[in-house]
């Protein structure tokens, strides 16, 4: 005999009050179908695949100092991280401005 075994994702559902104002205009009728819902749709998945590119990597080529390379591969390897991982922390954080670039 199979045991019932339905998921209700609804059941203690908690609404913030954006979503409370929300359900309250859904159920009001206060928002109205999409008169070119296709195109709105294709928008929406356009942007959609575009956010999700960005954050693909990408392989790179780059010409390094010997002696960099040697301090780098040694700060990763104290740090039990693999040197590409911590490049790209760097280039992440440089990026970002969570570093300062300094030029001598």
């Amino acid at each position: 005999m199979k045991k019932n075994n339905t998921f209700d994702p609804f059941t203690n559902l908690v609404l913030d009050d954006e979503e409370k104002e929300i359900e309250a205009a859904l159920e009001r009728g206060d928002f109205e179908e999409s008169t070119d819902f296709e195109s709105t749709k294709k928008m929406l998945e356009d942007a959609a695949r575009r956010h999700r590119q960005l954050s693909l990597t990408k392989p790179i080529t780059l010409r390094i100092n010997q002696l960099d390379l040697i301090k780098i591969k040694s700060k990763a390897k104290r740090n039990s991280i693999p040197y590409q991982t911590l490049l790209s922390i760097a280039i992440h954080d440089l990026a970002d401005s969570k570093k300062e670039l300094t030029l001598k």
